[in-house]
């Protein structure tokens, strides 16, 4: 029995100490410098803040030729996700180690405690298959989370891109130059994710970098489409002597079409993605409204 007691006891304390250190994390806020110098928050995951501390005790195993590849594909998602500077693709590929490692094994643990604690529960009949479920879970969440936010970095600048181009085609209509235009452009917007690589090119360009370099890096940096097309069609301009002003009217034009399609086509499988949720919930609603009472008629028949 005392043996029993000091066992519960030290399972509080070390959950204790998960729990206190888990907070401690949770309040501190992870930022990334920008071009001008200024910082802009960068959420990352409760569980990356909590292990971000011990990746350098895996910095000699994730630097092995085998993890190249990765880590260099993680760099660049990492880059177009906007969280340079704070997390390379070395650190990632530890977190991609340690998250199914520490983190499945701390899920395992309580689940383990909470099927001693309460005896008849799911804790106990399904231990195993809910520690690897977690396992898996955990492995996966570094992938899901980094492909979660490239996307989303992609959709704000795609939606706020267009607006961006007819602002700058009218400014350099009215007798602006380009880089000017830019700059106006950063300093009259909000800070968001297009508006920073905005500010990260003209920075370039004052720094001594070509105009055709500077959308060039930019292109390659974010790996956005929309945003990838402006770029080339620029670089493109200025091989060619080509007004700055039509090209950016011209894209400008080709970015709302191509917004327009992408909102039919959704339009379009709205039906098909509808089908899943009828055939799960309406269907099984309308079959118990229609037989309900049929079928509690002929149990109570054969009750009586």
């Amino acid at each position: 029995m005392g043996l029993e007691f000091a066992l519960y006891v030290t399972w509080a304390l070390a959950a204790a100490g998960v729990a206190g250190y888990a907070a401690t994390v949770a309040r501190e806020v992870t930022y990334v410098t920008l071009a001008d110098g200024r910082r802009q928050e960068r959420t990352l995951p409760l569980s990356f803040k909590m292990l971000l501390p011990f990746v350098g005790n895996l910095d000699r195993f994730v630097r092995r030729a085998e993890f190249a590849k990765e880590v260099a594909k993680a760099d660049e998602k990492l880059i177009s996700g906007g969280y340079e500077g704070l997390i390379n693709g070395y650190e990632f590929m530890a977190l991609r180690i340690l998250c199914p490692i520490v983190m499945g094994l701390i899920w395992s643990l309580m689940i383990f405690l909470m099927g001693s604690v309460i005896p008849d529960s799911m804790f106990v009949t399904m231990r195993l298959e809910l520690c690897i479920m977690g396992v898996v879970l955990f492995a996966l969440q570094p992938t899901l989370w980094l492909n979660g936010a490239v996307k989303k970095r992609h959709l704000s600048i795609m939606k706020a891109l267009p607006f961006v181009l007819d602002i700058l085609t009218l400014s350099v209509e009215a007798g602006m130059d380009f880089i000017s235009a830019l700059q106006r452009n950063c300093q009259a917007r909000k800070l968001d994710p297009l508006n920073e690589e905005l500010l990260r090119m003209t920075k370039e360009i004052q720094v001594g970098s070509s105009r055709k370099t500077a959308l060039k890096s930019m292109a390659d940096r974010v790996k956005q489409s929309d945003l990838k097309s402006v770029a080339y069609a620029l670089i493109q301009a200025d091989e060619l002597g080509v007004s700055i002003g039509s090209i950016l009217r011209i894209q400008s034009e080709q970015l709302r079409s191509r917004r327009f399609d992408r909102a039919e086509k959704l339009a379009n499988e709205a039906p098909t993605k509808m089908l899943g949720p009828l055939m799960l919930c309406i269907f099984p609603a309308v079959f118990i409204i229609l037989l309900g009472p049929i079928v509690a008629q002929a149990v109570k028949g054969m009750l009586l």
